[in-house]
């Protein structure tokens, strides 16, 4: 247990500050409520009703995002190679050269398709 006690004593010293922030800002902070401070803000525009089930979203936020998982996560695959750069030699760079062009297709496909476009 000796190796983890410096762990212990750093969660220990977080959990504190945490609850003393927490109080001094309630403690300290203003306490003037009305309903403009208490209602949503949605980024200097009049909150608009939303449905109770929260409303539909267009597709295209769904396909985006699923679009940034996608590259993002190849673009992880980078980072081994990276570092085993120089044991792998020439092998390596073609490999690289492939996965990139791979991703450089699709990156080609997905653009002149429009999921790219916000519009």
């Amino acid at each position: 247990m000796h190796p983890y006690v410096p762990i212990l004593i750093l969660g220990i010293l977080a959990t504190i500050f945490v609850a003393g922030t927490l109080v001094t800002s309630a403690v300290v902070g203003p306490k003037r409520y009305n309903r403009a401070k208490l209602d949503s803000y949605e980024c200097g525009i009049e909150p608009t009703p939303q449905p109770v089930g929260g409303g539909r979203f267009p597709v295209k936020y769904y396909i985006t995002a699923m679009l940034f998982i996608v590259f993002d996560i190849e673009i992880i695959f980078l980072y081994p190679w990276a570092v085993a750069f120089d044991s792998m030699a020439l092998f390596g760079l073609i490999e690289m050269v492939l996965f990139i062009a791979t991703v450089f297709v699709a990156y080609a496909y997905v653009w002149r398709r429009g999921g790219l476009e916000w519009d």
